[in-house]
């Protein structure tokens, strides 16, 4: 049974009709690690079934898988950067939307499979959509100052 965030589905003709296709493979990810999360799920058998009922191009499906298996295998070290800059929320107690969306965005950061700004403002959109009215806001402070770090990091380097 497939876990619906917030109550907004994937399948509604609004998100549908509103969403450019890198957004809807960012938001099918992110369902897909959050049913990882939440309830344990296999993550293969969660991605298929997502991937099956999206209407997404063959491009947007891989860019989906790929965003989902660089998320869980580099979960250990996106985890240990979100929580040096959100110390005060530990990671078991951020909601799981936000703490997927920030382990989504983190991971995007890191490798650099879209632009930053891009990848920030992805996450904000996804919070808006997916998490609380608090989210979008949470979102954008823990994921611009993860970003400030990474850009000092790379001058200094």
């Amino acid at each position: 049974m497939p876990v619906v965030l917030c109550g907004n589905s994937l399948d509604s003709e609004r998100m549908k009709s509103q969403v450019p296709v890198r957004r809807e493979a960012r938001a099918v990810a992110l369902q897909a690690l959050f049913e990882v999360d939440c309830a344990s799920h296999n993550v293969e058998d969660s991605l298929d079934r997502l991937l099956q009922e999206s209407s997404m191009p063959d491009d947007s499906v891989g860019f989906t898988r790929d965003l989902v298996t660089g998320v869980l295998g580099d979960r250990k070290a996106i985890d240990a950067l979100i929580q040096r800059f959100a110390p005060a929320w530990p990671l078991q107690q951020l909601s799981i939307v936000d703490r997927n969306i920030l382990r989504l965005a983190v991971h995007e950061l890191l490798s650099e499979v879209a632009p930053a700004k891009v990848a920030i403002n992805e996450a904000v959109e996804l919070a808006k959509a997916f998490g609380t009215d608090s989210s979008p806001r949470f979102v954008n402070g823990v994921l611009g100052s993860i970003y400030a770090d990474l850009e000092n990091r790379k001058k200094t380097n």
